[in-house]
């Protein structure tokens, strides 16, 4: 399917590995210019490396998302770099893990910065190039545990909400001319996922990797955790005009675990 992406250009942060990487992968197959963001240095050459055969030309930018001033020169590059910007996908790195008792205040302001103020900030400042364009849309990655608590998370289920009520809000204020929707992946490949399970493994929670992973994906009608890329594609789709009567969604790619 053509996406009629070729010549937008899409930011994607947090995208130097993970879920936001995949989305930039694919955005960029579909012939979207992409911007890439990432902390480490290291890993950003690598994902620049890893797009630069897409259709798409990639602009790497080192950026804390957490940081207010760096998420406002990230978008300022972009737009200094293609003329504009069409699509943002918010995504933003894991919180620590573990149970009410033991969350600090400290680590709970820490993932509200991690994961509403960094769509937040990233949000404000794209939206007059957001609203100049003839095709914005915003794609904002969550988590199933919006829908459904994931057991020691209590940060990622409490957290997250947030920004399906951010998404829901501007979905309705910026439209017309900027659609908003939301992805609410469930388990798939990534760093993060194998960070929970070494997590509980060391905890005694499994007797090894495999079991751990098995374990993810024992509840998935599908019987698999994901691929990054199947995320990545419905993200370049809902970015796309292919899904232009699609607003206000926060739309599962779980496998079909949810029940809700």
């Amino acid at each position: 399917m053509d996406l009629r992406l070729d010549g937008n250009t899409a930011l994607v942060t947090a995208s130097s590995s993970g879920l936001g990487f995949a989305s930039a992968a694919s955005l960029a197959a579909a012939g979207a210019n992409v911007v890439i963001c990432g902390r480490t240095p290291e890993r950003l050459d690598e994902a620049e490396a890893a797009l630069g055969a897409e259709p798409g030309e990639v602009l790497a930018v080192e950026a804390d998302v957490t940081d207010r001033d760096d998420v406002a020169a990230l978008v300022e590059a972009t737009v200094d770099e293609f003329g504009g910007l069409d699509h943002v996908v918010t995504s933003a790195g894991g919180v620590p893990p573990g149970a009410f008792d033991d969350a600090t205040d400290e680590q709970w302001y820490g993932a509200f910065d991690t994961l509403v103020m960094s769509a937040v900030w990233t949000l404000r400042e794209a939206r007059p190039h957001l609203a100049d364009s003839d095709a914005g849309t915003v794609t904002c990655i969550t988590s199933t545990s919006v829908r459904e608590a994931i057991d020691g998370l209590v940060l990622s289920n409490a957290v997250r909400r947030t920004v399906i009520g951010l998404v829901k809000t501007i979905s309705r204020e910026w439209a017309p001319e900027v659609r908003a929707n939301a992805v609410l992946p469930g388990a798939h490949e990534t760093a993060r996922i194998e960070e929970l399970v070494e997590d509980a493994l060391a905890r005694g929670e499994y007797d090894s990797y495999d079991e751990g992973v098995e374990d993810w994906a024992s509840d998935i009608p599908l019987n698999r955790i994901g691929d990054p890329t199947e995320l990545g594609d419905v993200v370049a789709f809902l970015s796309s005009e292919r899904a232009s009567f699609v607003n206000g969604a926060a739309l599962p790619v779980d496998g079909g675990r949810l029940r809700s």
